[in-house]
């Protein structure tokens, strides 16, 4: 699908229904030039440059979907592609590693504002987007070579679809939008959808969204939105997980425990059914992690390990990690409750039997969960709080290769993630079936 927009093999024919123009951008092999036709104005040749920009207005390790463009683009379609996003997590090697991939990172705005009077804080706000702005403008028409095509990344809308718009006009460039969401309904889980803030920012998404001369989307009910209530046409191109995502094997499961034992070990200093066990009674072997043991005939799995579930967020108000607490807990009652255990007893005791081999029908859980954002922190001090017997939490930034390892190894994948709008699905889920793992996942439509 993205291919049949960007790839210079096939021909371009994508409207812009801005004022009744359209725009069409040939690009046939072996022309060497792209002929940009607008009504009412004269043709203009451009010759075709082998290049693609793609734009994040953040952190481009926490972006896939944006790799995985500029993947395909390297790889299939044999472009030169600039990444122009904010540093601040590595991408996977795929990326950094491809010769024809050039990343530029852009410096952010300062996140702190402690020791600032209150009453600067509007100030800052208005002065946030346009730092964004120009920088945006700096890069994307100075620092980088002229591109064919700017596939931007959408949300954030604001200032990111203006500045790509003006860049555009600039260096006579495509502008490709990927609709991931819509950013005014990620504004008003703030702001609230009836805020004037929301309704400029839903006015310059849509009509600076309308400009662009193609767009992607990720769901057809999102392709049906922008269709009939924004007036622009779009392509459902669905999330695929690349190569990377499958199941694990038994020795990079072996591999990938050793590396996150210091992990798993002594998460936010308290004790629990699975540190316990790391750190005291059986922790002699050498040769083993929670999850396996080597012997001379090779790696195995150990038969009392606990049952490892696996989820990733960005710590975001449209994920609710408090339900999955909650869940937490009501295992962990029932489990006791079921078989007749004194909430006074000890802890130790039952950690002691469970790593000493005792069989039990109701599994401990672990629960890691991967990612950084502005609510960790709050639910970090949840859990420190919570007094669980048979369920542990671990929270924890993995690298890009290490992230789809932990999938692959995990027996259970969650997802909490709720629409802001309704019409986007969550990449997660993808690429947890890339590596055959089931996912219990909140249901929307």
């Amino acid at each position: 699908m993205l291919l049949r927009l960007l790839s210079t093999r096939y021909c371009w024919c994508l409207g812009e229904r801005r004022r009744g123009e359209t725009i069409q951008l040939r690009k046939l092999l072996p022309a060497k030039h792209i002929s940009i036709q607008m009504a009412g104005r004269r043709n203009e040749e451009i010759e075709k440059r082998g290049r693609a920009a793609v734009v994040v207005l953040g952190d481009i390790g926490r972006s896939p979907r944006m790799q995985y463009h500029a993947l395909s683009l390297a790889r299939q379609a044999s472009l030169e592609v600039d990444i122009v996003a904010y540093g601040g997590s590595e991408p996977h090697a795929a990326v950094v590693d491809n010769p024809a991939i050039h990343i530029y990172k852009m410096p952010q705005w300062p996140t702190s504002t402690k020791g600032l009077p209150r009453i600067l804080y509007p100030l800052m706000l208005l002065l946030k987007p346009l730092f964004q702005f120009f920088m945006l403008l700096w890069f994307l028409c100075v620092k980088i070579p002229s591109p064919d095509v700017f596939l931007v990344q959408n949300p954030p809308s604001v200032p990111t679809l203006v500045a790509v718009k003006w860049a555009s006009r600039l260096r006579r460039s495509a502008v490709v939008v990927d609709w991931h969401n819509f950013g005014y309904t990620l504004l008003g889980l703030s702001l609230g959808r009836s805020s004037r803030f929301v309704t400029a920012y839903r006015w310059i998404e849509k009509n600076y969204g309308k400009m662009a001369n193609g767009s992607l989307c990720v769901t057809k009910a999102m392709q049906l939105e922008l269709v009939h209530n924004w007036g622009i046409k779009a392509t459902v191109l669905y999330d695929q997980p690349p190569e990377f995502f499958h199941p694990a094997s038994l020795e990079e499961k072996h591999k990938l425990f050793f590396r996150l034992n210091k992990y798993l070990t002594d998460p936010h200093g308290i004790h629990d059914c699975v540190s316990f066990g790391t750190m005291g009674i059986g922790s002699s072997d050498l040769n083993g992690t929670l999850f396996t043991t080597q012997v001379s005939t090779g790696i195995l799995l150990k038969q009392n390990r606990p049952a490892l579930i696996v989820s990733s967020t960005s710590w975001t108000p449209d994920e609710d990690f408090g339900m999955l607490l909650e869940a937490a807990v009501m295992y962990d009652r029932r489990v006791a409750a079921i078989l007749n255990e004194d909430d006074l007893d000890k802890n130790e005791v039952l950690w002691e039997n469970m790593c000493n081999g005792k069989q039990y029908l109701y599994p401990r859980l672990l629960f890691i969960i991967t990612g950084k954002g502005p609510e960790r922190e709050k639910y970090e001090e949840k859990i420190r709080r919570l007094n669980l017997k048979r369920v542990a939490f671990c929270t924890m930034w993995l690298s890009a290769e290490d992230y789809p390892l932990l999938l692959g190894s995990a027996d259970l994948g969650v997802c909490l993630h709720t629409s802001s709008s309704g019409l986007d699905l969550p990449m997660k889920v993808v690429d947890m079936f890339g590596c055959g793992l089931p996912v219990c996942a909140v249901s929307f439509s």
